[in-house]
């Protein structure tokens, strides 16, 4: 469609050139009229080839409001078709004896400056949904399927869910699934933006069109076809494109009257000239067909879909996925931003953030002695210090004697026979050794960090200090929204001490803390009831109910159900700098619309009176058809590059 619109149009421009250079504005650009070759009349010479423009290049404006007319309904096709058409059959009448002067050049410049608009406005929308559904194509043609133990290539098509998939170093992984044994990294660029390969093992989830990097291993095929991560992403982003806002249902319904006013303006036009302007059938038909061709509203039906379309794209190709036309729109209303804490601003498990030692004991003494103690154990701070001494590359020794202390920590007898202690001041306590570092621990704590002491052979070593950390990203986030003059509130089920502290740390403006799931949705509503438009921002399963009863939900991470089904935003990538991101382009979105509806209406408001010959009593001036269709195409083309600006953040 995209090519055919391209061809007709430039086939038509090519056509327009012989038809504007021996019309009367030919006549007017060069101050003299020029003769045609091979002894051509300019009358059969312009009949001729406004024929093909018409006819052939314009015939999806005619074609179009011809089923239009046939429902019943007027639209913006219909004024389009009928400027065109009245140009030339007038003037094809002309040629053929009536009196009065020919439009030819107005058909034809109606014709393709119209063609131009829209094939700029199909180009955005294609070229945006191209490179959205490049990702499907990066899905292989067949996979690996496991059957008696032996490897056989199938189509991709074949794949059903419970398949076991074989992955090869260097592999696309064929459909999304969970590992079942093996491991690797897996390059997962294309889909969250992240350069750096995630690590893959049994009961990790992999996706559709990443890219094997290292290792082999097999995998449970979970979703295929239509329901994997991709194509989900695709039919989001097509949804969205389709959709209407608000502001485009308004410019429809604007448009609808547009087409009346112009028809009764071209209509009353041409009746006023005949019986009042003494000026003859010729001048009033020219004034009327110039009314009707300069009130086209292309310019008011490509203001907001190509908008959408372009701002749409440009934030699926950074990872931000909007559900909607609607969501977008709603999403540059928003004035307070409410997160969620853990998996939102903060990592969502356990980490090691600080090896605090005695005098005389090193860093890497404390952290190896605390892995070896926990090494058996499966707890998630427990998980968090072994993971931090292998990230340090320190030798690990399992101990030969581990006891867990409910509510005190654990000891353990380690590599040497030390006796190692890991747990909260009353273990120490218990077992005789005397605690320290209490001013460093105090900190700690108010900090939401969770203390470790380290004792070994009856002396204590140090502190390590465990948090849920946060995320790099969350305190420029915040920053971001503060200058967008949004507010930003806390909501968490975790205690007062350790949201009021993750707060202070990123610079939030209020807390609610100890809050239950079921209660988020009703903080959410009663911030909705005083007023504000809330943006909810969570991970899309525990935030669910809050995430649908914001004015937008934004969910971060793109791997489950529920953030899909609830969400009127999806980060692809788990950053919460994403949703300042979000909001600005869709504020730019909205303003790029707000720019183009004004421009259109201004100019139509202008424009009509004008080519109607308002002007011409007192200063003489009416704007001839070609002119007018010179103008319509002009308003045509500053909407649509205004908008194909969002491309380039401007």
């Amino acid at each position: 469609m995209v090519q055919d619109m391209l061809r007709r149009f430039i086939g038509s421009a090519i056509l327009t050139v012989p038809i504007i250079l021996y019309s009367p504005v030919g006549t007017s650009l060069f101050g003299r009229e020029l003769a045609p070759p091979f002894g051509v009349s300019p009358d059969a010479l312009g009949f001729v080839l406004t024929s093909i423009v018409v006819w052939w290049g314009g015939w999806p404006f005619v074609s179009s409001a011809a089923r239009s007319l046939r429902q019943g309904e007027l639209t913006m096709m219909t004024l389009i078709a009928t400027g065109i058409l009245v140009s030339y059959l007038y003037s094809a009448a002309v040629t053929f004896g009536l009196a009065g002067e020919r439009f030819y050049d107005a058909a034809a410049m109606l014709t393709a400056f119209s063609l131009l608009g829209h094939w700029l406005e199909m180009r955005s929308r294609f070229a945006t949904g191209r490179a959205v559904e490049a990702l499907l194509e990066l899905a292989p043609p067949t996979a690996r399927r496991m059957r008696d133990g032996q490897e056989e290539d199938v189509p991709l098509e074949a794949i059903l869910a419970g398949d076991i998939l074989a992955v090869r170093p260097g592999d696309t992984i064929p459909v999304d699934g969970v590992v079942t044994e093996g491991s690797s990294y897996v390059d997962e660029s294309m889909l969250t933006g992240e350069p750096v390969p995630v690590a893959k093992g049994p009961g990790d989830e992999v996706v559709g069109g990443t890219r094997n990097q290292q290792g082999a291993f097999r995998f449970r095929a979970t979703k295929v076809g239509a329901d994997t991560a991709l194509a989900r992403i695709v039919a989001m982003v097509r949804e969205a494109q389709s959709s209407k806002a608000p502001a485009q249902r308004l410019a429809d319904l604007a448009g609808t009257y547009l087409v009346i006013v112009a028809l009764s303006a071209g209509g009353i036009t041409f009746a006023a000239w005949l019986v009042f302007g003494h000026q003859g059938i010729a001048f009033a038909l020219s004034a009327a067909v110039a009314a009707i061709v300069i009130a086209c509203p292309d310019a008011l039906a490509l203001a907001t879909p190509t908008a959408i379309t372009v701002g749409v794209g440009r934030a699926a190709r950074g990872g931000v996925l909007f559900r909607n036309a609607g969501v977008l729109e709603a999403a540059a209303q928003v004035d307070t931003v409410v997160f969620d804490k853990t998996g939102t601003l903060t990592e969502g498990r356990p980490s090691v953030t600080d090896v605090i030692p005695t005098a005389g004991v090193e860093e890497a003494e404390i952290l190896q002695l605390a892995a070896a103690a926990d090494a058996q154990s499966e707890h998630p701070i427990a998980t968090a210090i072994v993971a931090a001494a292998k990230q340090r590359a320190l030798a690990i020794e399992p101990p030969s004697h581990f006891e867990a202390v409910p509510g005190h920590g654990v000891q353990a007898i380690g590599g040497g026979g030390r006796t190692v202690l890991l747990g909260n001041r009353r273990l120490l306590e218990r077992n005789g050794v005397t605690p320290g570092l209490e001013r460093e621990a105090e900190r700690l704590r108010a900090d939401a960090k969770t203390a470790l002491y380290v004792a070994a052979d009856g002396r204590m070593l140090g502190l390590i200090a465990v948090a849920d950390r946060i995320r790099p990203t969350a305190k420029s986030a915040v920053s971001a929204l503060h200058d967008l003059g949004i507010r930003v509130l806390l909501l968490t089920g975790d205690s007062a001490a350790t949201a009021n502290a993750v707060a202070r740390t990123l610079g939030i403006d209020d807390v609610r803390a100890e809050v239950l799931p079921s209660d988020k949705a009703a903080e959410v509503r009663r911030l909705e009831q005083q007023g504000r438009r809330a943006a909810m921002v969570g991970d899309g399963v525990n935030d669910a109910p809050a995430l649908a009863a914001a004015t937008v939900g934004i969910a971060i991470g793109a791997g489950t159900d529920m953030a899909i089904e609830t969400a009127g935003i999806i980060l692809m990538k788990d950053d919460p700098a994403d949703v300042p991101v979000a909001l600005v382009l869709a504020r730019r979105v909205r303003g790029k619309i707000k720019q183009n509806l004004f421009w259109a209406a201004i100019y139509n408001l202008i424009a009509i009176p004008l080519a109607a010959g308002a002007l011409y009593p007192s200063l003489g001036i009416l704007l001839k058809p070609a002119w007018a269709a010179l103008a319509m195409s002009a308003s045509t083309m500053t909407v649509t590059v205004n908008a194909l600006l969002l491309r380039y953040g401007r």
